[in-house]
């Protein structure tokens, strides 16, 4: 029986937060990511489309086993609506599918918002990674179908209006719940107020947890290339990672011992005692000496690992 292959790659764990530029696709941000780090493992919470800036969370190593995480946690997105324009991929990306002369006012622009506010019924855009009996709308979109594609419910916690430069274009900034498109925001507001819109500018400053001082340009990642000698240059980029708990911190977390760490390494339960521990809970994390050991539920007076980290 032959030996199981060896992953190619350092077995490095943690998070960077990339500032992604324009026309830089997030696939490609995390094969720029996993090869400068020479990873074992890379992955993305939550794509960001080629023509958005911002805030791409990237998980190497086992910080890849806390990605669902990320994806669940709010989101704050600046953007632009140019009115006057449908397109077909609700971004400057697309065609011109429908147009209009009539421009919205401020106080129109204003009341609307009210209408997006709270838990909404949002159909995707026809160019979004939906699943449709199997296939991505995107690709069945770029064959030249039209896809019937259900409603679903997202979470709008705050929409502002920033600013309207000028009579064509408007500034917004949205913190929405996992799953909202900014790109059918802009589709609805246009073809509520009349005039049709698309995304023109889209920006992503925060994703919960991470802070927005968190990211990291991909030039200064990219300046690190200069450094010759591989260990100082390895060293450098390791020094930007954030620890892979910190996906965690809205969840329960318990501090365990070495022993402890152990058992929870092995697969075993632990018995959770103390006046402030918590009781029950579905999900919650533990670490030892400051590094995540297991993701896992309390009840019965143990925490019981579901996963586990080296």
């Amino acid at each position: 029986m032959s030996k199981p292959r060896k992953p190619k790659g350092r077995p490095i764990s943690g998070w960077l937060i990339l500032d992604k530029p324009v026309d830089f696709g997030s696939t490609e941000a995390v094969s720029k990511i996993k090869w400068l780090f020479k990873a074992q493992k890379c992955g993305h919470a939550g794509t960001l489309d080629p023509l958005a800036s911002g805030m791409l969370p990237i998980a190497l190593g086992d910080a890849t086993k806390t990605v669902p995480y990320v994806m669940d946690g709010r989101k704050i997105y600046e953007f632009t609506v140019t009115w006057g324009e449908q397109r077909s991929t609700d971004d400057l990306e697309g065609e011109v599918v429908e147009s209009s002369d009539k421009r919205p006012t401020e106080q129109q622009i204003l009341d609307l918002l009210p209408n997006y506010t709270g838990v909404i019924n949002q159909i995707p855009p026809q160019f979004s990674a939906i699943k449709i009996a199997g296939e991505r709308a995107y690709d069945l979109a770029r064959e030249g179908e039209t896809v019937e594609i259900p409603s679903r419910e997202v979470e709008i916690f705050r929409l502002t209006l920033l600013e309207c430069e000028n009579e064509s274009t408007a500034h917004f900034e949205v913190e929405c719940g996992k799953g909202t498109y900014v790109r059918a925001l802009a589709r609805d507001f246009g073809r509520e107020l009349g005039c049709f819109g698309h995304i023109s500018g889209l920006r992503r400053s925060f994703v919960a947890p991470f802070a927005e001082e968190t990211m990291i340009p991909l030039a200064d990642l990219v300046a690190l290339e200069k450094i010759e000698d591989d260990e100082e240059r390895l060293a450098a980029l390791d020094a930007l990672l954030i620890d892979t708990s910190e996906a965690l911190s809205s969840l329960p977390h318990l501090i365990v011992n070495d022993d402890q760490a152990h058992r929870l390494k092995m697969g075993n339960p632990i018995l959770v005692r103390g006046r402030d521990a918590p009781v029950e809970e579905s999900e919650a994390y533990a670490t030892a000496r400051g590094k995540l050991i297991a993701i896992g539920e309390i009840g019965q007076g143990e925490f019981r690992p579901k996963r586990v980290f080296g």
